[in-house]
């Protein structure tokens, strides 16, 4: 076989190689794409503001309780605090889906109304805009490195379907309302970042887009012929939003490591993000309608409807957000930090917000433990498992049931990130469950169970210079 013939058959199966990842990640993309309109959440929560907000943390994260702020991870995304895609060593692409039961009781109730809900959770590829392979190869240290990162995930989702039944007036009979809500809004991220030594800056431009719906119905129940009436909402949101970050890693031992005095690398990363308020554009088309109904073989019909409708557009107010984190490491082995986040939700304005909302606090506390991450003959020993609790406040208004309780969510978390190889490199399957309770003491409690599944594949082949002899 000749070099040329060689070299044909190598750049061929590269090209193969690069079309099918290019095929598989549009069809990611387009399943992705597919899912936006699904409702993925089911809880009553969803209906204040612009919905249940998403949180940004790749499950691999949220497993250690959620360490956006100051979490390095260099075969990893993280795109809370840009500044830590300067760290990667190698391409990463990450998929994420979750499923999750949820109970809900009134105050008071002992029993839960199960409900599952369950989606796509992110879809991302982050590459270093400089091949660290070729940079071993050549014996090459470098002081600058620079990463790029795309990603498409939820913003905020609205799922929910309550109804009240009132009897208090005995001329009028049953009256029923009924709130519903579904849709959701979604963020197309662009992430870069920078790295001088320790010190890493990184920014995120988001561009916001989605459709919330509303309903709402009054039926009296006991007076069929009596007109009723509902109002349907449908607002489209657009906007754009900027979140900057900063990291400083700091070596301990860098020199005993090196000199191989030391066996572990100790090192802390301290991280901070954050943004101001942005504004957003809403296009809203509402329906007020007046229905008359009739009892046809026990269901429930229409039989006439008269309404009305109008378009406006307005413009709202996205809230602040500012984050803070410290993570210690040793080594590959073992790694525990504590994040901070503020989010200024009473900042939030929007022409279908009728009421204000709170700001929110979330604390973070988790990490992970690693037995022998370069262990031959025990898998295990190379699983890396994380653990976490967090603690939060819901952008909720101010409740009367509550008697001016916040509501707030508390939970646990648990994961595992299983190595394998793919295509020579090593990757990810990112297992995890979080257990918790969302408002609870309050007027509706919840108490839920997620569990999440995500892959992380990597590939250092990406920019890199062919060498033949």
């Amino acid at each position: 076989m000749t070099v040329s013939h060689f070299l044909k058959i190598e750049f061929s199966n590269m090209f193969y190689h690069r079309v099918f990842r290019s095929i598989l990640l549009l069809g990611l993309c387009f399943c992705v794409l597919q899912s936006i309109g699904q409702s993925r959440v089911n809880s009553p929560y969803s209906r204040f503001g612009i919905g249940e907000v998403n949180d940004r943390n790749f499950f691999a994260s949220q497993n250690m309780g959620g360490l956006g702020a100051s979490f390095i991870d260099p075969y990893g995304i993280n795109i809370v605090n840009p500044a830590t895609l300067a760290s990667l060593q190698a391409t990463s692409f990450d998929i994420g889906i979750f499923a999750e039961n949820s109970g809900f009781r009134d105050l008071g109730e002992t029993d839960y109304t199960r409900l599952w809900g369950g989606n796509i959770n992110n879809l991302s590829l982050a590459i270093p805009l400089q091949n660290k392979l070729n940079d071993l190869l050549d014996r090459k240290k470098r002081d600058l490195s620079f990463a790029t990162a795309f990603t498409l995930q939820p913003f905020s989702v609205v799922g929910y379907n309550i109804t009240t039944e009132d009897t208090s007036n005995e001329d009028i009979g049953r009256v029923i309302r009924n709130f519903s809500g579904n849709g959701g809004t979604f963020q197309f991220t662009w992430s870069n970042a920078v790295k001088y030594k320790h010190l890493s800056f990184g920014a995120n431009l988001t561009y916001l887009f989605g459709k919330l719906n509303f309903n709402n119905q009054l039926l009296f129940a006991d007076n069929l012929p009596a007109f009723t009436t509902a109002t349907e909402a449908s607002v489209g949101v657009t906007g754009f939003q900027y979140n900057l970050g900063v990291i400083y890693d700091h070596h301990f031992n860098e020199k005993a490591f090196k000199d191989q005095e030391a066996q572990h690398l100790k090192r802390v990363s301290i991280g901070l993000y954050g943004n101001t308020t942005t504004n957003f554009t809403s296009e809203e088309q509402q329906l007020n309608i007046v229905r008359q109904f009739e009892l046809v073989t026990a269901d429930i019909i229409s039989t006439d409807t008269i309404g009305s409708s109008a378009i406006q557009r307005f413009s709202g107010v996205l809230p602040s957000e500012l984050g803070f984190g410290v993570t210690y490491y040793y080594g590959e082995k073992f790694a525990i930090g504590a994040d901070f986040v503020r989010n200024g939700w009473s900042q939030f304005n929007a022409n279908f917000v009728n009421n204000p909302l709170n700001s929110t606090y979330r604390l973070s506390i988790g990490g992970f433990y690693r037995p022998n991450y370069k262990s031959i003959t025990k898998y295990f020993s190379r699983v890396l498992y994380r653990f976490g609790v967090h603690y939060e406040m819901v952008p909720t208004e101010d409740l009367p049931a509550n008697n001016g309780k916040r509501v707030t969510d508390m939970g646990v978390n648990l994961g595992f990130g299983l190595p394998f190889f793919y295509q020579r490199k090593i990757s990810h399957a990112n297992l995890g469950i979080s257990a918790g309770f969302l408002g609870r003491g309050t007027a509706i409690e919840e108490r839920y169970i997620r569990a999440t599944f995500s892959f992380t594949f990597n590939d250092d082949e990406w920019f890199i210079k062919r060498k033949y002899n």
